[in-house]
């Protein structure tokens, strides 16, 4: 699995690259159909502190494209929350190729 990282108006952090990498490995590791992913880490200018910092996450898979993203007060807890959509999405993807 070929991982991609962007960022927009935040500082590249071998930190947060680690933990998309953990997390996506272990998806990985699950779902072995995964071709790429796509990271893109933003910061947007908001009026609340509890949004602002952004997670978008894009799986590439035969087939299909998913995409999941989640806005909150910090990098850390909008990578959990789009991480988890994806596996969600990929659980649903993969009990539908068990059906055919």
């Amino acid at each position: 699995m070929n991982i991609n990282f962007e960022y927009k108006d935040v500082s590249a952090s071998k930190r947060l690259e680690n933990m998309v990498l953990e997390r996506l490995t272990k998806l990985e590791d699950k779902y072995d159909f995964i071709v790429t992913c796509d990271v893109y880490l933003k910061k947007e200018n908001t009026s609340s502190p509890q949004t602002g910092l952004i997670c978008e996450i894009r799986v590439n898979i035969p087939g299909a494209t998913l995409f999941a993203g989640s806005n909150s007060g910090s990098l850390e807890a909008s990578i959990a929350k789009a991480t988890s959509d994806v596996k969600s999405q990929l659980q649903r993807k993969k009990e539908k190729m068990q059906m055919h």
